[in-house]
This record gives C-alpha cells, sequence and structure tokens, in this order.
C-alpha cells in the first residue's frame, strides 16, 4: 500500500552547518495514527516542517499522497497543502480574525456557502468547549482556548492527514483526552494522524499507535504504542 507520508534517506541542514535531521526513511499508511517522541532539540518541529512543505529536504525525497514534494512545480503547493490540517506550537491564529473566524478560514478559503459553514463551525467549537467564545480575538483568549481553536481549524475540513504539534500542550487532562479522543474518531473515519509530543501519558492514551522515537536527527526507533491496563490510564 502507497503511503500518505514516505521518507527516503532524508536529510535537512540549515546553511553549511551539520544536519538537523540525517537518514529518515519511514512510512505514514493511509488511516495510521503516529506518534513522534523526542527530546526538546532531536528535530520533531523540523520533521514536522518538512511534511508540512514549510520546508524542502537537503538530500532524499519526501513523497506525499504519492507524489515528490520537492520536484513539484510551486503553483501546486497550496492544494497539496489544502490536504493536511497543521496544528502549531505557536497557534498561528490570525489575530484580527474572531475563534469562529479563524476556525472557518480553510472552508472560506476551499469555496464552501457560508450557509453551510455556520454550522460545522459552530459544532465544532461547542465540541472544544468554546461555544461562549465564538466571538472573541485571539488576544483576548488564554494559551489553552488558543490551542482548541488552532485544532478546530486544522481537523475542519476533515483532511487527509493531520499533523499536530504538542497539540495538548497548553491544555488540562480533561481537555486533552477529548482532543485526542476528536483525533482518533477522524482517525478511525480514515485520516492519518501524526501527533508530535513528549508526553508518554499520552501515548498511553491510543494502545496500538505507532511511535516514531527521534534521537539527534535519527529515528531510533519505530514501535507500537505501549499498553496499559484501564487503571493506569493518565496516571
Amino acid at each position: 500500500m502507497a503511503g500518505i507520508v514516505q521518507f527516503d534517506n532524508v536529510g535537512l541542514r540549515y546553511g553549511t552547518g551539520a544536519e538537523i535531521l540525517a537518514g529518515l526513511s519511514f512510512t505514514l499508511l493511509p488511516g495510521s495514527f503516529h506518534f513522534l517522541t523526542g527530546a526538546s532539540g532531536a528535530g520533531k518541529t523540523s520533521l514536522i516542517n518538512l511534511i508540512t512543505l514549510a520546508q524542502r529536504p537537503s538530500r532524499g525525497i519526501v513523497s506525499l499522497f504519492g507524489e515528490d514534494a520537492a520536484s513539484l512545480p510551486r503553483k501546486r503547493l497550496p492544494s497539496l497543502r489544502r490536504r493536511i490540517g497543521v496544528v502549531y506550537q505557536d497557534f498561528r491564529l490570525v489575530s484580527q480574525l474572531s475563534a469562529f473566524d479563524n476556525v472557518a478560514l480553510p472552508l472560506r478559503i476551499s469555496g464552501m456557502a457560508e450557509r453551510e459553514i455556520a454550522p460545522r463551525v459552530e459544532e465544532l467549537l461547542d465540541w472544544v468547549g468554546l461555544a461562549p467564545r465564538a466571538g472573541a480575538r485571539p488576544a483576548t483568549l488564554s494559551g489553552g482556548e488558543q490551542q482548541r481553536v488552532a485544532i478546530a481549524r486544522a481537523v475542519i475540513t476533515q483532511p487527509e492527514l493531520i499533523v499536530a504539534d504538542e497539540p495538548t500542550g497548553n491544555v488540562d487532562p480533561e481537555m486533552a483526552a477529548r482532543l485526542l479522543h476528536l483525533l482518533g474518531a477522524l482517525n478511525r473515519q480514515g485520516t492519518t494522524v501524526l501527533i508530535a509530543t513528549h508526553d508518554v501519558h499520552l501515548l498511553r492514551q491510543v494502545p496500538g499507535a505507532h511511535v516514531l522515537r527521534l534521537v539527534k536527527g535519527r529515528i531510533e526507533d519505530s514501535t507500537a504504542a505501549p499498553s496499559f491496563p484501564p487503571r493506569e490510564m493518565g496516571s
């Protein structure tokens, strides 16, 4: 089966410095669920930048949806990016737009009719506990609220691939479990999910998910997430 994401001997360096990522080869299959782990500085964000087309590799091949991303003409990149939902660690919300309009933005860009947008956005904001804050701008939201808006915006179009960088880092354990449930539900509908995290407790919530362990720019291990008895969940 062809991968949604395919890395073949991929390396990344900035300028003339040493490689930040080196010799990465792995595949994310359609409908799979993965965690990306590693210590701070291991290269998780750089790897995410390659998958989301924010960066091109220094060597090797990065294929997305069966196409070599490096060889695609620039004019085709936006259509490829629209198939990916991204949750950034720094949120990247549009400051002059309300929470509602930030979440609605991908739908409006896709050309969806406004009468269809409102119920979808309202339902999702309610799911992440932000219905009362729909009209608030990012500057008036807490870090956890901004994180939830960013996640809602990433999943509103039900993309084929969701890439999330520490998506639960600014929310309480109860909301983290709820957001993970949302990503799991999308995964069960066929969406491929990759979550970068350093939180081992998060791995326990999706037994059987694959874990990519990044150590000093290299994939050291690729295994299934550990399975824990229910009493240890979230401990």
